[in-house]
C-alpha cells in the first residue's frame, strides 16, 4: 500500500499510528490504478479544509463562540474519520460532546488536544503525499 522502503520503516510506523492503514487501504481501493490520484486529492482537500477551519476554531475559541467551535469540531470529526485520522476524530468528538452537554470544564484542554491531533494528522498526510510523489 504505502510502498515504504526499509529505511523508512520508522516513519511508516509513526504514519500508521496517526492514519489507520485499513482506512487508507479502503480509500486506495476506490482508485486501484491511481489514475485519478483519489488519495492525493482527498488528502489535499483535507489539508485545505484544515487550513480554513483551524483559524475559525481559534477565533471562535477566543470569542467564546461555542456554536462555531462545535460546528468546526463536528465537521472535522467526520472528515478526519474518513481519512483514518482516528485520534483526531476522537478529539473532535470530545470537543463536540462537551459543548453539546454545555460543559466548559475541560473544554480548553480538549481544544488543545484537538489541535495537537490535527498537527499530527497534517504531518502524516504531508509525509504520505511526499512518499507518493517518489
Amino acid at each position: 500500500m504505502l510502498n515504504a522502503s526499509p529505511s523508512s520503516a520508522v516513519c511508516a510506523d509513526s504514519l500508521a499510528a496517526v492514519l489507520d492503514p485499513v482506512a487508507l487501504a479502503r480509500l486506495e481501493e476506490l482508485d486501484p490504478t491511481r489514475a485519478n490520484d483519489l488519495l492525493g486529492r482527498v488528502f489535499k482537500a483535507f489539508q485545505s479544509s484544515a487550513a480554513r477551519l483551524m483559524p475559525q476554531l481559534e477565533t471562535a475559541r477566543h470569542a467564546g463562540d461555542h456554536a462555531t467551535v462545535r460546528l468546526v469540531a463536528h465537521t472535522l470529526k467526520s472528515s478526519s474519520a474518513s481519512i483514518g485520522a482516528a485520534a483526531l476524530s476522537t478529539e473532535c468528538a470530545r470537543v463536540e460532546t462537551l459543548i453539546r452537554q454545555d460543559t466548559t470544564d475541560g473544554l480548553p484542554a480538549a481544544i488543545d488536544a484537538m489541535a495537537v491531533a490535527m498537527d499530527d494528522a497534517l504531518r502524516a498526510i504531508a509525509d504520505l503525499l511526499g512518499r507518493r510523489a517518489c
